[in-house]
């Protein structure tokens, strides 16, 4: 035998050796807490879909997932700390639809925001509120847009920056009535409701997932939803369309990602447990209690996240384009 077929034979059998160990390492994963980055503030509507899903995907994978509120910059520092962060599976991100406004508004990042990512499912997709302060001399929708257009600049926007669900929100109000209010960025929609419950802001644009408990309770006042259909938790409140602004609709989809690439079979199991989180009873009653509903289990799948974000970088690319609404 020589000392080639030795080294040789050596080698099969210490890959004999490890290769059970390997294959033990893949089928303990997760071994350790998950981290689960959300780009946006605590306390706000992305940060509270978050947080229930965190849970329950806990109990199901068997370790802590873990939020890390990372925001700033429409969301892009959140994704970028995942985009870069190793492909193991134990940091994920929690988007909305951001994602699909970043690759077009952001021209110079530090990541790529479309190949960045391993899309591992859909979430929820959240319908918006039109909100303001209780002492606004306004009670619709069509008092609201006199209101607005009579004060010009003197009437205020909150949104949470660049970037942001609130923010897209509040640009396509104004612009759909020809309004031009006065902007006030937040750190997030949490401290911007904080400012319209305590009246030193007028309107904010947000999603029920956050507005739900402020508007049963009184609290604001609310003037419409840009949705197609009325929202079953709160069929109270007109849509834009029955308030005569049928082409201003805007609903919040949030997805979940991994970084590129996280082995198929990690990623297989983190969708595995997002699918399991979303028929969990109690995160359906509790989205059911802000105004929305986990996605079908079809569409909390990679396959259908990237379509469904597919399409809407090609919705969002031409608006941001036309308004110039670039970022940098």
């Amino acid at each position: 035998m020589t000392d080639f077929t030795r080294r040789a034979l050596a080698a099969t059998g210490l890959a004999a050796l490890a290769s059970p160990r390997i294959a033990r390492a893949q089928a303990a994963f997760p071994s350790r807490a998950i981290t689960m980055v959300i780009p946006f503030a605590a306390g706000g509507p992305t940060d509270i879909v978050g947080r229930l899903l965190a849970e329950s995907m806990g109990k199901d994978l068997g370790q802590p997932v873990v939020v890390e509120n990372s925001t700033g910059a429409g969301g892009t520092i959140g994704a970028q700390r995942v985009a870069q962060a190793r492909p193991d599976g134990y940091t994920v991100l929690l988007h909305h639809i951001g994602m699909g406004v970043i690759p077009t508004m952001y021209r110079r990042l530090a990541y790529d925001p479309v190949h960045g990512f391993e899309p591992l499912g859909l979430v929820t997709e959240v319908p918006m509120t039109l909100v303001g302060r209780r002492e606004l001399p306004a009670n619709s929708l069509a008092e609201l847009v006199a209101l607005m257009k009579s004060q010009g600049d003197r009437f205020n926007l909150a949104d949470a920056g660049i970037g942001s669900s609130s923010a897209l929100c509040g640009a396509l109000f104004a612009n759909a009535i020809g309004a031009r209010p006065t902007v006030i960025p937040f750190r997030g929609t949490g401290p911007a409701m904080q400012e319209i419950l305590g009246g030193r802001v007028d309107l904010l644009c947000d999603q029920t997932t956050q507005t739900t408990e402020y508007i049963r309770g009184g609290s604001v006042k609310v003037f419409a939803t840009p949705s197609r259909t009325r929202i079953a938790t709160l069929p109270e409140i007109p849509t834009t369309a029955e308030g005569g602004l049928p082409n201003f609709i805007v609903t919040v989809w949030h997805g979940l990602y991994a970084p590129k690439g996280t082995p198929a079979p990690i990623c297989s199991r983190l969708t595995a447990s997002l699918q399991a989180a979303l028929r969990d009873p109690r995160i359906v009653q509790r989205f059911s209690e802000i105004g929305t509903a986990p996605v079908s289990q079809a569409d909390a799948t990679p396959e259908a996240h990237q379509r469904f974000w597919t399409a809407d970088i090609a919705k969002w690319k031409p608006v941001i384009e036309a308004t110039n609404a670039y970022a940098d």
